[in-house]
């Protein structure tokens, strides 16, 4: 048995899911361990979080038993941490440690832990994910008629995060890759294919995206908050091209777009301890465009 643990953010609990989905379409058992969300867990995060997988329609998954767990990894209490400790072979645990594992889907019993960020791992299944990834439908009228602008516009998502990533310890971890000069180098390649681009710009910080981006060509997206916040990705999907934050949001808004002639531009890393080497992200993220801090085109 494969069990895929979910844990983090909306975008990281799309990939948790999007790689769960892929053991499935390999013919392999696999089951969710979303204990991560229980109150006993929450109380030991500095950042809470909700399963926002259940906010989704038709979002069908299973969902491991905490004896189905146990005997991959042991017990939570003390036999199965000191198990864990002194008898390592044991355990059956695989903690995600780079960009890209490509052992990992020859998998066939273990407890995986990780973001998967990396496409690759389920890029050829994103057609299938566009199917069962289905938001319910917004009781904001203003939802509704943003999206049926954007179908009819040659729009363009522009995620602009700030908000945590501005907090010392996140700015050493994220900050400084999606630029004022990111964003310049990113519209304008946009802007040299399709003329007639259209942007929408979200963010946590909508003051300053409003001071920043003024003129026609710019609407700034300020309708959901707090939990229904997760509207903005399907926003993003329903336009036809997308400009990403270092954010497994706005990945997965650009992820779900299925416009077959879209334009997805994403910075270069996603974390400052990572190194851009071209031909492999070419290929662990086919179809993308690049763009470093400095705003050039890589």
């Amino acid at each position: 048995m494969i069990i895929v643990q979910v844990a983090g953010g909306l975008g990281n609990q799309l990939q948790q899911y999007a790689l769960y989905r892929k053991f499935v379409r390999l013919g392999k058992e696999a089951r969710l361990d979303v204990s991560w969300f229980s109150k006993e867990s929450q109380g030991k995060v500095l950042a809470k979080r909700e399963l926002e997988l259940a906010y989704f329609d038709r979002l069908i998954y299973e969902v491991c038993t905490p004896g189905e767990k146990a005997k991959l990894i042991g017990t939570e209490g003390i036999a199965g941490k000191l198990k864990r400790k002194l008898l390592p072979g044991t355990v059956r645990w695989f903690h995600e440690s780079k960009i890209y594992h490509p052992e990992l889907l020859s998998f066939e019993n273990m407890y995986i832990s990780g973001y998967f960020a990396c496409e690759k791992y389920y890029s050829d299944i994103l057609y299938d994910l566009r199917e069962k990834i289905q938001f319910p439908v917004s009781s904001n009228p203003l939802n509704i008629e943003m999206a049926q602008e954007m179908k009819h516009r040659q729009s363009v998502s522009v995620h602009i995060r700030r908000g945590d990533y501005l907090d010392p310890e996140n700015m050493a971890v994220f900050g400084n890759i999606c630029t004022e000069l990111y964003y310049e180098t990113a519209i304008r390649l946009v802007k040299g294919e399709v003329p007639e681009a259209h942007f929408y710009l979200f963010s946590d910080d909508i003051s300053y995206v409003s001071s920043q981006y003024k003129g026609s060509e710019y609407t700034v997206v300020d309708i959901n908050h707090g939990k229904d916040s997760f509207y903005d990705m399907w926003l993003m999907s329903n336009c036809k091209h997308n400009i990403c934050a270092n954010s497994t949001f706005s990945f997965w808004g650009a992820r779900l777009n299925g416009n077959d002639d879209k334009i997805m531009v994403r910075p270069t890393i996603h974390k400052n301890s990572q190194f851009f080497v071209k031909e492999e992200m070419e290929d662990l993220w086919e179809g993308w465009r690049f763009v470093n801090p400095l705003g050039k085109i890589e």
